[in-house]
């Protein structure tokens, strides 16, 4: 995955407090991946996907209430359609319709089998933005996902067995 990612060029740019909110934000998708498998056999993806956005609301109600005076104020951008339509892709989309998926492959799949096929984001992320915004596709990029998928076929055959 890092050949696909740094593309070659490997620069070193420690970022220690992004570092380290990256490998938190890995942590607990960790947890919540081992939770929802828990979870799975008395609940249904569709419930779970509503609770924790119900609750991902919840919790960020507090930080509106309390730091409103950093929010921009200009509300007259919410008129827009697309910015309604950009919403509405980030909200339904991009968000529910992910995690209501994610769910769904922990389900069938299991954890650690839906977990590997994360790595394939990165190869993903470059073929959309080779059709998207016209990125060329480096031999670097066919290195790394020969790699990926070799890695995916090795870790699903150990897993059958």
């Amino acid at each position: 995955m890092a050949v696909v990612v740094l593309n070659g060029r490997f620069v070193l740019n420690l970022n220690p407090v992004g570092d380290v909110l990256a490998f938190i934000a890995c942590i607990c998708w960790a947890f919540y991946s081992l939770l929802i498998k828990k979870v799975g056999h008395k609940y249904t993806s569709l419930f779970i996907t509503r609770k924790v956005f119900a609750y991902g609301v919840i919790t960020i109600l507090p930080y509106f209430l309390f730091r409103s005076h950093e929010i921009p104020t200009d509300y007259h951008l919410f008129l827009e359609p697309v910015v309604w339509g950009n919403l509405a892709f980030l909200s339904i989309v991009a968000s529910f319709m992910c995690y209501l998926l994610w769910t769904v492959c922990i389900h069938r799949l299991g954890t650690i089998e839906a977990t590997n096929y994360v790595y394939l984001n990165p190869m993903a992320t470059i073929v959309a933005a080779s059709i998207v915004l016209g990125e060329v596709i480096t031999v670097w990029f066919v290195i790394g996902s020969a790699l990926i998928l070799l890695g995916l076929w090795f870790s699903n055959k150990k897993s059958r067995k």
